[in-house]
C-alpha cells in the first residue's frame, strides 16, 4: 500500500461503502470506489469474505474501470 501511496482510510471506505462490488466464483469480492483524492482513480480491494476476519488479498488501482 506504502509503495502504490494507497492510504488505509482509502481501503476501509471502499470495504465498507464501495461504489460496486464483483462477486467471484473463487471465495472473493472485488470492492470498486472513485477516490476524489486521487483524481478520480478507481481503488479496487479484493477480499476474501470467507476467512474469518476477512482477509484483503490486494489492493491496487485499476486503471480499466471507470465509474
Amino acid at each position: 500500500m506504502h509503495e502504490r501511496e494507497i492510504h488505509e482510510d482509502w481501503v476501509k471506505s471502499t470495504v465498507l461503502d464501495p461504489d460496486m462490488t464483483e462477486p467471484r466464483e473463487n471465495d472473493e469480492v472485488h470492492y470498486l470506489k472513485k477516490i476524489p483524492q486521487k483524481r478520480g482513480k478507481v481503488l479496487r480491494v479484493i477480499l476474501n469474505p470467507t476467512t474469518n476476519p476477512k482477509r484483503v488479498i490486494t489492493v491496487f488501482f485499476d486503471r480499466r474501470v471507470q465509474l
